[in-house]
């Protein structure tokens, strides 16, 4: 297919999915609601596509934003939601909904989401520079503020984002990994690596935010705290003998999980330090991470690793396009290009760019059964990397 066709059909999904509260949903047929990661996530994906879609997603999520501590729903305050169905989602859609919460209930947030509150404030960052839309900035400043103070004072102690479960139903894990992902057997508290990235560049884009609006002191103080969190990550998270960071820690702050997609989210974030950089870079092109058609969740070496597991062999397009975005932070033009071909060329093999797909060991691209379609993060990815130019 040509870009100017693939433009045009993957805008019509994107559009598909678009809320008539000017969010983007998840995906259908069974997320088609309010996803805080999703959503933001596409939202950054498409500033260059509709710049509104951003603006209408934060002001969502601010409007929900936690207020209270409840331990059935995850809610803590200042915490961003992870999903979210008004209560006039039509029943053709809720019945579509495969619910691992049992309880959830239409205009009932969950919040079991780690990096949600992260990503809201890397996204609002990206927004305002994008738009210098400083109406938005000065109407949303209090809910900056309080998303800011769960990552330092309500959620950690110590500079690391954790996450546990609560209750007997929901998620175990409350990363974009969000299944069960029993290859770790961790005992949580979870640090998953992802969310401390996002956390250190949250945490620096928070503190321009607020400088503008005079608060230089406040500002010192989360810069302060980015700087003790990068030097403790990487001291914690790195695997010196293998040259990579690790997927998570746990409870006792021990390393679980080795070679996978998530450090590749850690190159935008700017929390690496230089000398680390390269190793990663090269090590998610290793034979038993790449593909070509992307990047795999995990490598083929790893116990538990299969070509159709939903997070422990897939690739997904979202997944690589996040990667991406730090090869092109970084100044890694080829690899960036790379990704960009390789989702390029999954879209034409399929016909279409679902959620999530398989790559055999001889290279062969396999659809993955159930994948949602369209899936919002994985139409805008393609569609960022083709209006990007």
């Amino acid at each position: 297919m040509q870009k100017e066709q693939a433009i045009k059909k993957l805008s019509s999904e994107i559009e598909e999915l678009r809320d008539k509260n000017g969010y983007i949903q998840a995906g259908a047929p069974k997320f088609r609601g309010l996803f805080g990661r999703d959503s933001l996530i596409v939202a950054w994906q498409l500033l260059k596509y509709d710049s509104s879609i951003a603006k209408r997603t934060l002001l969502v999520l601010s409007k929900l934003q936690g207020e209270k501590e409840d331990i059935k729903t995850g809610e803590e305050p200042g915490k961003i939601l992870h999903e979210y169905y008004p209560k006039d989602t039509p029943d053709k859609w809720w019945k579509e909904h495969k619910g691992y919460i049992k309880w959830l209930q239409r205009g009932r947030p969950v919040y079991m989401s780690i990096d949600s509150t992260p990503l809201f404030l890397i996204v609002f960052e990206k927004y305002l520079n994008y738009t210098k839309d400083f109406t938005l900035a000065r109407k949303l400043f209090s809910c900056i503020e309080k998303s800011a103070n769960w990552m330092i004072e309500y959620n950690t102690k110590g500079f690391f984002l954790k996450y546990e479960r609560k209750t007997s139903e929901g998620l175990f894990h409350q990363s974009w990994k969000d299944s069960t992902l029993e290859q770790l057997k961790i005992e949580p508290p979870v640090a998953i690596t992802e969310a401390q990235g996002y956390k250190y560049l949250a945490l620096k884009s928070t503190a321009k935010t607020i400088k503008r609006f005079g608060k230089k002191e406040r500002a010192k103080e989360l810069l302060k705290e980015a700087a003790g969190l990068k030097k403790v990550f990487n001291r914690s998270f790195w695997l010196e003998k293998e040259k990579y960071f690790t997927m998570a820690l746990d409870k006792n702050g021990k390393p679980k999980g080795r070679f996978s997609s998530n450090p590749g989210h850690l190159l935008f974030t700017g929390i690496i330090e230089k000398n680390k950089i390269n190793f990663v870079v090269s090590r998610l092109f290793k034979k038993d991470m790449w593909t070509p058609y992307g990047i795999r969740t995990y490598s083929v070496k790893e116990p538990g690793f299969d070509v159709l597991s939903y997070h422990m062999g897939t690739v997904w397009p979202h997944d690589n396009w996040i990667i991406a975005q730090g090869f092109k932070e970084l100044g890694y033009k080829k690899e960036e290009q790379k990704i960009k071909e390789a989702l390029f060329r999954a879209f034409n093999e399929l016909g279409y760019l679902p959620e999530l797909y398989g790559v055999d060991k001889l290279n062969r691209i396999v659809k993955y059964p159930g994948a949602c379609y369209p899936q919002a993060w994985a139409s805008g990815a393609l569609l960022n990397f083709l209006i990007s130019g």
